[in-house]
């Protein structure tokens, strides 16, 4: 059963200010908020520290990470699984949505094999067990250039947790991949192909894609709607592109790379969302737009760690530096994501939501995290 926790003399970051007081989290759920700098009898005394909602991510390539330490290294997955969610704890992450790649490529130079209903039933079976700290959804990263992602996405229901539907068309020469010559280095140093190799792998995603890339699209939307999972799209590039997602029904954009772009989803009402590396090294490592040129723009909704858990609590201090707000940047790693991915009971410090919560510490602009609770029990 969940466990009572009383967080006192706290700076609690609300969804609209900071508030100096305490928090008291009862079966789960934040059931008391109150202002004032006394430690009641049996509360943690916080010593001034914040008090933020668990951060919520949404697309996260650590698992992918675990399972794959180093090309061609399969490690076993439950342990795998388990030291993925131990991670994630300790950075602060308290809900996360698992990036699963779904359509394989069986032939050529670059071929891949299906893994993604294998691993959600491992992932599945350790959350009905208990054995997981935070909470786990699925989401499934629709490959275009592919030649099985609808069979592979007919494996999965309703049941299975799926919560985003992402649509990846990794087509070399446009989206993330315009520059062929960033693909080259990405591809040649992961897979170490050759020059012959990597224009054979060019020729047949190209192919791949004239093939399969409308029935595929049209398929795995249909597919999100069969689930009941958000729509996401990935890298648009252009106006056109997101004129497109828009009519998909996309809810959020994951990484677009351009401001044009993220001008567009801004005036379709897509929320815009960008990696935290990008945001912290200054700029894309694909030479793409740079997530502080859109937040500087006030064209940024949501932050993703992408491929560095504790990127994402670093993020929200870089940006609550920018905007000289630090409601506004807790809330692109917290509430509007959660919101996003149609998730309402958690994300933000007010009664009633889950009792999901981190106390960090900060020097010099750095947070220190010193505490996380899911659903009031303490995980890190």
């Amino acid at each position: 059963m969940p466990s009572d926790v009383h967080l006192a003399n706290a700076r609690l970051v609300l969804p609209d200010r900071v508030l100096h007081g305490r928090i008291v989290i009862e079966d789960g759920q934040i059931a008391e908020i109150a202002e004032g700098g006394g430690v009641p009898a049996g509360a943690i005394d916080c010593a001034g520290d914040m008090i933020l909602p668990g951060l919520v991510e949404l697309h996260t390539d650590n698992l992918e990470r675990h399972i794959e330490p180093r090309p061609e290294v399969d490690w076993p997955h439950v342990p795998a699984l388990l030291a993925h969610d131990a991670e994630l704890a300790s950075t602060g992450i308290t809900t996360v949505f698992d990036a699963l790649r779904v359509g394989s490529i069986h032939g050529g130079t670059g071929g891949y094999g299906a893994y993604a209903r294998t691993l959600a039933n491992e992932m599945l079976s350790l959350r009905a067990a208990g054995h997981f700290k935070i909470s786990h959804f699925l989401h499934l990263r629709a490959e275009i250039c592919s030649e099985t992602l609808l069979e592979e996405m007919a494996d999965f229901g309703p049941s299975d947790r799926v919560g985003i539907v992402s649509l990846m068309d990794h087509t070399p020469g446009q989206r993330q991949f315009r520059d062929l010559g960033a693909l080259r280095a990405y591809v040649t140093k992961k897979r170490g192909m050759d020059d012959a190799a990597f224009e054979e792998h060019v020729a047949e995603l190209k192919a791949l894609q004239a093939r399969f890339g409308a029935v595929h699209e049209a398929g795995a939307v249909a597919e999100a709607r069969r689930y009941g999972a958000v729509l996401a799209s990935h890298d648009d590039t252009t106006a056109d592109q997101v004129a497109s997602s828009h009519r998909s029904g996309v809810r959020f954009a994951e990484f677009p790379t351009t401001r044009e772009a993220a001008e567009a989803c801004r005036q379709t009402g897509i929320r815009v969302m960008m990696g935290a590396p990008n945001l912290i090294r200054g700029g894309s490592h694909s030479g793409n737009v740079a997530a502080s040129d859109l937040a500087e723009a006030g064209l940024l909704d949501i932050v993703s760690s992408d491929y560095v858990p504790s990127a994402l609590l670093l993020s929200a201090f870089r940006l609550a530096a920018l905007w000289d707000d630090l409601p506004r940047a807790v809330a692109c790693v917290t509430a509007t994501p959660a919101r996003a991915a149609g998730l309402e009971d958690r994300g933000a410090l007010s009664s009633g939501q889950r009792g999901d919560v981190i106390r960090v510490a900060e020097a010099g602009g750095t947070p220190i995290l010193r505490g996380v609770w899911c659903r009031g029990d303490r995980i890190a």
